[in-house]
């Protein structure tokens, strides 16, 4: 259930003028991490509607369609915990109001009440305005964690990657390889960080057109399906957790994602975050005093530290 606090609207000047200044201020991105990939059917399995997915004749980009009767989506294999995990994606272009494509990671197969769960959620557009990217953080089950940011791009024209950094410190969500959301672990046992469940791996595209457009004003215009989102390049170097004696039960700095280095943003990501927070937030659930009037613990933990 989405907050109608969360929407706020942008005229089209403002929208043009601020992704020009974006455009201009590119940020530098920061070195990428080590990975390593593998191809879908090594990966992932399908969770529903076999028929909306396709693939490229080599096998290497993937194609999940939403049509009026269904979407698509699949999950990894294996769980994980802790890791860096990373996918190329290209949005639904066009008129896609309605539409999200989500990418996310979730301790359970379904949306259980005691989940953990990592979101990246894409909201489409009318034609003609920014797509805008959701995040959102579960813990047991609460969410309610949500930050929306515009991109400095469109996402609809190339692949573009996105990627979470987990470890017991800080989940960091990156858009090609800038930092772009922080949230930090405070080290005690608490109700706001999730870092004790392992977490598959799923991305899906359906039918949102209850909240996801302007809080759900703007309904998805089905002449226009299917709409297609596509993938490639999965990448991983995560901990993969195997029942009963899983390696990853504890943190080991034996990897770099679970590395000092990894446990704060370098000074070339605080830089690059910096430039994100002045420019691309649309929406902050730990500046929202309307809808919070006590602010949540966690948003007392700063991003820089």
């Amino acid at each position: 259930m989405q907050d109608s606090r969360m929407e706020k609207m942008v005229s089209p000047l403002s929208i043009l003028l601020c992704i020009s200044l974006v455009l201009l201020a590119e940020p530098r991105s920061s070195d990428a991490a080590p990975q390593s990939k593998g191809s879908f059917v090594d990966n992932f399995d399908i969770m529903w509607s076999e028929e909306h997915f396709k693939t490229s004749a080599d096998g290497q980009i993937w194609y999940l369609s939403l049509d009026k009767e269904t979407g698509c989506g699949f999950q990894t294999k294996q769980r994980y915990r802790f890791g860096w995990f990373s996918m190329k994606l290209k949005l639904v272009g066009g008129d896609s109001a309605g539409v999200v494509t989500a990418y996310y990671m979730c301790s359970e197969n379904g949306a259980g009440p005691e989940r953990d769960e990592l979101d990246f959620e894409f909201l489409g557009n009318r034609s003609g305005q920014p797509y805008l990217i959701q995040t959102n953080v579960y813990k047991n089950g609460t969410g309610s964690r949500e930050m929306r940011h515009m991109l400095w791009f469109d996402p609809t024209e190339d692949f573009h990657s996105y990627s979470i950094l987990w470890n017991s410190h800080q989940i960091v969500f990156f858009v090609d390889q800038v930092p772009v959301r922080v949230f930090k672990n405070n080290g005690e046992a608490n109700n706001f960080f999730p870092n004790e469940k392992p977490m598959y791996l799923f991305s899906s595209i359906w039918n949102a057109d209850d909240w996801a457009t302007r809080g759900g004003l703007e309904k998805t215009d089905w002449t226009k399906a299917p709409f297609v989102s596509t993938y490639k390049d999965f990448s991983f170097d995560g901990c993969q957790w195997e029942d009963p004696f899983p390696a990853c039960v504890s943190t080991t700095t034996k990897n770099w994602w679970d590395q000092y280095s990894a446990w704060h943003l370098s000074e070339d990501q605080k830089k690059d975050y910096a430039w994100v927070q002045r420019n691309l937030v649309i929406y902050d659930y730990c500046k929202d005093t309307q809808r919070f009037p006590t602010l949540p613990w966690e948003c007392s933990l700063s991003p820089w530290d």
